[in-house]
């Protein structure tokens, strides 16, 4: 997973770039076909505000979380993002096990194999 920070008006300091590390790992865990992830960290006076975009084989994810502490947006970016790959997790398992079942009963005869 390559990971992409980018900070507008804010410096990442190591502390923000670990804690956004293990909140994305728990994505990695659900869902190992992540290529690439693109995180934005900005501040607008009170305003802490959190996007990040998952570049996922066949499709892309986009959330973003606005919170006044920083460290609540990350949680709830995280939150929303593994949500969502979940659910495109169950989408691709499900294709595949139609698509594994229609050729399952294409490959028997219609005689019943007799």
């Amino acid at each position: 997973m390559n990971l992409n920070l980018t900070g507008v008006h804010l410096e990442i300091t190591p502390a923000i770039r670990a804690y956004v590390l293990a909140k994305l790992d728990r994505v990695n865990r659900h869902f190992d076909h992540v290529i690439d992830v693109n995180v934005v960290l900005s501040v607008d006076k009170l305003r802490k505000k959190v996007e990040a975009n998952v570049h996922v084989r066949g499709k892309d994810l986009h959330a973003e979380a606005v919170d006044p502490d920083m460290y609540a947006a990350i949680d709830m970016l995280a939150d929303k993002l593994d949500r969502q790959v979940v659910k495109h997790k169950e989408k691709v398992t499900d294709h595949r096990t139609d698509e594994a079942t229609v050729d399952r009963d294409a490959a028997v005869p219609p005689d019943g194999g007799a």
